[in-house]
């Protein structure tokens, strides 16, 4: 009769319905944590201290850093917007056409859609290193020492600066893609600048302005708080500083994306029904 070793490991088995359970609990655990990180950074907002010289510092820094590539992409964007669409108005003789569908396509999606993800490159990822690297050269943990809250030092400014600065940037995101649109037009369409700015101004109502400065806020928020969320999360060293920049520029694009899709959505019917 064979008898067992007692000594002898048996070796683990791979299970994919255990790998996929083991990804869902983290996955479900990383949500957990962000929407609690939220909460946290958002109710620091009605009680004191107050750190208004963070907030006007990552003003700066969010707001006027990125304004060069916001204004240099918006330009072209505008510009690109009236190439394409030249030729096929030109086919009909509704050349004048081009201002009203580069000043809508500009205001209600691409300049908050592109905004949000040219400054969510630039900082998401530059919160996540700076707020990372806090966390490996343990200042995370000396600041906690001292009493101070990090969510309140470190997060809520960056949310904040955010918040604001982004509606800002569309707007002049979308003020050069409309002198980029027209420059092209100008000189392909021979369009009079009298016409382009007129109708580019009357096609505009009040539903399509709330939608191309309520969006930057909401692409604020989260582009802020998961580039905090993945710097103060970082484990690994260095190399885990590495993996939550990536992770941090990845995340936020999706979640604005994915967020642009329902606050279409609701802007839509809000236009329909409200406004």
């Amino acid at each position: 009769m064979a008898t067992s070793d007692p000594n002898l490991i048996e070796p683990n088995t791979f299970s994919v319905t255990g790998a996929l359970a083991e990804g869902a609990k983290r996955w479900v655990l990383h949500v957990q944590e962000y929407a609690l990180l939220s909460a946290r950074t958002v109710a620091t907002l009605f009680s004191p201290p107050y750190y208004v010289s963070d907030v006007l510092d990552q003003m700066d820094i969010i707001g006027v850093g990125s304004l060069p590539i916001v204004l240099l992409t918006g330009f072209f964007i505008g510009a690109v917007m009236v190439l394409q669409t030249a030729a096929q108005f030109e086919r009909f003789g509704q050349t004048a056409l081009t201002a009203d569908v580069v000043s809508l396509a500009l205001v209600r999606e691409l300049g908050p859609s592109i905004t949000g993800l040219l400054v969510t490159g630039r900082n998401a990822s530059g919160m996540a290193s700076e707020l990372g690297s806090m966390i490996v050269t343990e200042q995370v943990d000396a600041m906690r020492a001292m009493g101070t809250d990090p969510v309140r030092k470190l997060v809520t400014p960056r949310m904040v600066a955010t918040v604001l600065m982004l509606p800002l940037l569309t707007a002049m995101a979308d003020f050069l893609g409309l002198i980029g649109g027209y420059i092209v037009a100008a000189f392909t369409l021979r369009l009079d600048p009298v016409l382009f700015w007129t109708r580019a101004i009357d096609v505009l109502e009040f539903s399509d302005l709330m939608q191309g400065l309520a969006k930057p806020l909401v692409y604020g928020f989260i582009l802020a708080t998961v580039g905090c969320y993945q710097g103060l999360n970082v484990k690994g060293g260095t190399q885990g500083v590495g993996r939550a920049t990536t992770q941090a520029v990845v995340t936020a694009s999706v979640f604005i994306l994915i967020s642009d899709f329902f606050l279409t959505k609701l802007m839509l019917y809000l236009a329909g029904n409200i406004f």
